[in-house]
């Protein structure tokens, strides 16, 4: 039985490719279902593939460090939309210059991301906890 589907892509105006096919590679592996954006995905493109491909989490990516302004008012746009529930990841490169990351955790925490990883984060360690996530978000399946 597939896994849960899962919306990937890298936000704004970034055009960071690579790190986005290794977290398609790494997150199909695991057996989620991606749906794979790619780059230069605005909030709007993340939420409406999530809402055709009922997707339980979208998991956001940037890496050129303007990714602070790109995912402002994401979460608010979830719920209008109507995807109260949805799990959100951000991961990269977030922010511009050498902030200390538990300084941007923080911020994105109050954006409403469920989830804030470094580039340097453990994605074995990621998947468990999107699995637990999504499960105790929307039930197992």
């Amino acid at each position: 039985m597939p896994g849960p589907t899962i919306v990937l892509g890298v936000i704004g105006a970034d055009c960071h490719s690579v790190g986005n096919r290794i977290l398609y590679g790494f997150f199909s592996g695991e057996g989620f279902r991606v749906v794979n954006l790619g780059v230069m995905v605005s909030q709007l493109e993340f939420i409406d593939a999530a809402i055709e491909s009922d997707a339980k989490a979208i998991l956001v990516s940037s890496l050129y460090g303007q990714g602070e302004i790109d995912c402002r008012g994401f979460r608010d746009l979830c719920i209008e939309k109507g995807l109260d529930k949805i799990v959100l990841y951000a991961g990269g490169n977030l922010v511009v210059g050498k902030t200390p990351f538990p300084e941007v955790e923080a911020k994105y925490r109050a954006m409403g991301f469920d989830r804030v990883f470094s580039p340097t984060a453990d994605l074995k360690e990621v998947a468990v906890m999107l699995r637990r996530d999504i499960a105790e978000r929307f039930g197992k399946n």
